[in-house]
Parts: structure tokens; C-alpha cells; sequence
């Protein structure tokens, strides 16, 4: 039976529709935190947005379990004299789904709606055929007529740009739409959160459950929060390739398929007496699990972690995704069941003063 409730569900649904794009979110934090407020002792926000819950408050031992908050996005970073915007990337956006896409332009007068535009497939001829999506050529159209109108309407250099797409459940199998990576680790660790509270359950540490701001400009927010919590143990959870689609090589990237568990993997930032912990707990409970191997980074916020205040062991669990930083972006439910199963077990199994020294 899963531990996803309804309740849960609709908060997951609200926070995922929510825009949250990297450098501005507040309003996807304040959603979490009150969603998590029932089932922590206490709370802290760092200067740039980065929100963490403590349960057993006051311990010398401090243990962490993290998923980033925010969401990639666009910059309005040229308006053309004809009204037309060009962009650039505001974290790991793909130009090449943008043309036809319908966004949301963050202004301080509110939403203003408009959409990547691109030539119709009957003006392409020729060498024109060859047109393909680039940072440089796409744009939004926004129905002005001028650049002097796009800026009454609030619009100016440096707006944030989101899609509007919204989750829904696919065949009963998969949550679907934008920012699951990796406002989906943030779900689990709340829900990690809400069964520490309803299961009574009497943790000889102090647990940090952390939502960082700007992994996806360089992990920034957990770079500076580690400084601030100065854990002696982090477990990070964030999304990985599902290698089981079409155009996508398991050769290449590795063998992780949706539907299977999540991934832990090995790399150097992960330290192996906390991942076979990891992977005896899995055993031991029956969660299935996937392995992947990273060369020198993992490229999450497991490094930051890893690598601050003389070394931090640190481990990642990782939800397959398909479609990843797409608006489309699907995990499967079992999955989600399944971290959220994961990190819940290895805590119980991490005592005070735990030594993760190698010998």
C-alpha cells in the first residue's frame, strides 16, 4: 500500500503548479512549508530562500534529508523595437522545445500572458528548412504591436519567464508536467517528515529537512546552507534519467528504468559506508533499488553536501524521470512511494554520534 495519501496528493498537485523558477521561490517555499509545518518542531529561512523544518531541535547530532526547490525558467533579455522578446536561460532550460510553448511573463503588475512563436512549416523552404530552435532565434510573442507597449505592460529586461503546463496523473501510473525535477524531492522529504510525526517515531538526532533554492545554477543554495546547518550526515534526493525511452542510450548514460525504484549511485562525493546502508536498509525492507555510477560529480546537491565543512557524509537517492527538464516530465508513482519508503527506514536506522568513519 502506498504511503501517498490524498491530502498528500493534492498538496503535490498545488505545489507543482505552483511557478517556482530559480532566484524566485518564495510563493513554491511558503506552499511547502506550511504543508510541512504539522510535522516539524521547528523552522528557518536563509536569506535567499532556502527553508528548513528541524525535528528533535537541540542535538549535537545533526542529521539532513534535502531536495531542491526550484524550477527552470527564461529571462526576458532583448525587446526589439517590433515587440517581439527574446530570452536566455535562466538554469538548464531546452530551446528546443520552446516554439509553440504558452508562458507566463512575471511582471510586478502580474501575469502577462504570451507564447514562443515559429515560421510555419510553409515558409520554410530551401535553406530555410534547416531552421532549428537556438537560444538566438527563439522568441515570445507577447500580441504587441510595438516595444513601447510591451513595456506598459510591466515587461522589462530581467522578467522571468515559466510555462504554464500542470500536473496531471497518466493512466493512473505516472504524475506528469513541468518542475518534477525537483520539487518531487521536496514532496518526499515532507512526506518523510509526515510519517516521522505519525508514527511516533523517536529520532536520537536533530533532522534538518531542507528545501534548497538555485541547485539548478550550480547548487548554490545548498552550498550556502550546509554552511549554516553544518550537518554531520546528508541524505539528497533528486531525479535521474529514465534510460528506457526511445532515443536514449542505457549504454551511455546507464541502466535506470521508471517503475523499478530508485537509484543510488556511486560516485565520489558518496560516501560508501552511508550508501550500503542505504542499500542494506533496502533489503532489508523490500524497496527496490537501481545503482548508477557518476564520474568525478554527481551533478547534485549531494556534492555541495559532500564537500563543505571538512567533509559531510553524504548519499544520493534518485527518482527516475523521463523527459527531464521538458514540461512533460514523468515519474512513476511506485517510484515516488518508493523514495519516500527509503529515506524514511535509513533514518531509523542512523544512531546519535552514527561513525561513518572508514576505519
Amino acid at each position: 500500500m502506498s504511503v501517498i495519501t490524498s491530502k498528500s496528493e493534492a498538496f503535490l498537485k498545488a505545489y507543482l503548479n505552483n511557478a517556482s523558477p530559480t532566484g524566485f521561490e518564495a510563493p513554491g517555499q511558503q506552499l511547502w512549508l506550511e504543508y510541512i509545518k504539522p510535522f516539524i518542531d521547528e523552522w528557518q529561512l536563509d536569506n535567499y530562500g532556502t527553508v528548513y523544518g528541524v525535528i528533535n531541535p537541540g542535538q549535537d547530532y545533526k542529521v539532513v534529508i534535502e531536495g531542491h526547490a526550484d524550477e527552470i525558467s527564461w529571462f526576458v533579455h532583448h525587446i526589439s523595437d517590433d515587440g517581439f522578446i527574446n530570452v536566455i536561460r535562466n538554469g538548464g532550460s531546452d530551446h528546443m522545445i520552446a516554439p509553440s510553448k504558452r508562458v507566463n511573463i512575471h511582471t510586478k503588475k502580474g501575469i502577462v500572458r504570451g507564447v514562443f512563436g515559429w515560421p510555419a512549416i510553409h515558409t520554410r523552404h530551401g535553406e530555410d528548412a534547416k531552421l532549428a530552435p537556438k537560444i538566438s532565434n527563439i522568441f515570445i510573442d507577447v500580441g504587441a504591436e510595438n516595444k513601447e507597449e510591451v513595456l506598459e505592460m510591466g515587461i522589462h529586461v530581467g522578467c522571468v519567464i515559466t510555462y504554464e503546463d500542470e500536473m496531471e496523473i497518466l493512466n493512473d501510473r505516472y504524475y506528469v508536467g513541468r518542475a518534477l525535477d525537483n520539487r518531487m524531492g521536496g514532496f518526499c522529504i515532507a512526506e518523510v517528515a509526515r510519517l516521522i510525526k505519525e508514527n511516533n517515531v523517536k529520532l536520537p538526532y536533530s533532522l534538518y529537512v531542507v528545501n534548497s533554492v538555485q541547485e539548478e545554477v550550480g547548487l548554490r543554495g545548498a552550498e550556502m546552507i550546509t554552511q549554516t546547518i553544518k550537518p554531520d550526515v546528508a541524505i539528497v534526493t533528486d531525479v535521474t534519467h529514465d534510460t528506457h525511452t526511445p532515443l536514449v542510450s542505457s549504454k551511455k548514460l546507464g541502466d535506470v528504468k521508471s517503475g523499478k525504484g530508485p537509484s543510488v549511485t556511486y560516485a565520489p562525493a558518496v560516501h560508501n559506508k552511508l550508501l550500503n546502508l542505504i542499500i542494506e536498509t533496502a533489503e532489508a525492507k523490500e524497496i527496490p533499488i537501481q545503482r548508477e555510477a557518476a564520474s568525478r560529480r554527481t551533478g547534485t546537491d549531494t556534492d555541495a553536501f559532500a564537500y563543505s565543512n571538512g567533509g559531510v557524509p553524504s548519499a544520493l537517492i534518485s527518482l527516475p524521470l523521463r523527459y527531464m527538464h521538458t514540461t512533460v516530465e514523468m515519474s512513476h508513482k511506485d517510484d515516488v512511494d518508493a523514495v519516500i519508503r527509503l529515506i524514511y527506514e535509513v533514518l531509523q536506522r542512523i544512531e546519535k554520534n552514527h561513525n561513518f568513519k572508514y576505519f
